[in-house]
């Protein structure tokens, strides 16, 4: 923004809080760059106070400019009394830097946009993207469920701002992750694998872990989790369609995992 007088304070010059005013910035920024006679002003009122005149404030004007683009008030001064050598160069080295300055602002706002997307949406995949990962049972309106069931939760947030990084083909990766688990879980209650094994607690752990790349989960928040999937009728009825009653036999090998670890499943909270 240029800073300029009025007509009628052409002639005379403006007071050092109407050049503050005019020029967006403290009186004691002006005293300042007055002291270290970078910007001072050079009229005079009748009763003696310094005001600024017109060069004054188109001086004033370029040290706001060069300012802005982040230069160094020494910078500055030789710049604009051309004490430094090569002032093109500096100025075409901080347009540089600026340019680079606007392209990480620029990643940073495509960022802060997933990240908005995440937390509405959920999942950042297109609805074909999502059947071709998860599988046509995959109902792409479930992550709206879930977040109008968890979104204000710090869970529902952990899993946003993951989501938001993640790519497509990562999304792909879990998905088989997760098939595959529960392809083993399946097996495993089809050969008679008891709650408390050491197979059984590979698996349960497995689960947490793989279950981790959504948001951090302790132990007693799976045992939550699990007990969740068993009571929920759409849960159960896709995991007994895997094997007979794994819903159930699920909750128990994790139940027994728990126990192993010193965690009571029936006092487990989510925490």
């Amino acid at each position: 923004m240029m800073v300029s007088m009025t007509d009628s304070a052409l002639q005379d010059g403006i007071t050092v809080g109407a050049a503050a005013n005019a020029a967006g910035v403290t009186v004691r920024t002006l005293h300042h760059w007055d002291e270290i006679g970078l910007a001072s002003p050079s009229g005079r009122s009748a009763a003696g106070y310094r005001l600024y005149t017109q060069d004054d404030l188109d001086r004033l004007d370029r040290v706001i400019a060069y300012r802005a683009a982040g230069l160094a008030l020494d910078t500055i001064r030789g710049l604009l009394d051309d004490l430094a050598p090569g002032g093109a160069s500096t100025l075409r080295e901080q347009r540089s830097l600026l340019a680079a300055r606007i392209r990480e602002l620029q990643r940073l706002d495509e960022r802060l946009g997933r990240m908005i997307d995440a937390h509405e949406r959920g999942i950042l995949l297109t609805d074909d993207e999502q059947s071709e990962a998860f599988g046509e049972q995959w109902d792409p309106q479930d992550a709206l469920t879930a977040r109008a069931r968890w979104g204000g939760n710090l869970q529902w947030s952990q899993f946003a701002e993951r989501s938001a990084s993640r790519s497509k083909a990562q999304w792909q990766r879990l998905a088989d992750d997760m098939r595959k688990l529960q392809r083993d879980l399946a097996d495993a209650r089809h050969r008679g694998v008891e709650p408390g094994t050491t197979d059984a607690d590979r698996l349960a752990e497995r689960h947490r872990e793989l279950f981790s790349n959504f948001f951090p989960i302790t132990i007693e928040m799976q045992v939550c989790l699990v007990r969740m999937f068993e009571e929920d009728p759409g849960f159960a009825a896709y995991y007994n369609g895997l094997a007979p009653e794994l819903a159930s036999w699920f909750r128990q090998i994790v139940d027994a995992a728990a126990r192993s670890r010193g965690i009571d499943p029936d006092a487990a909270a989510w925490q």
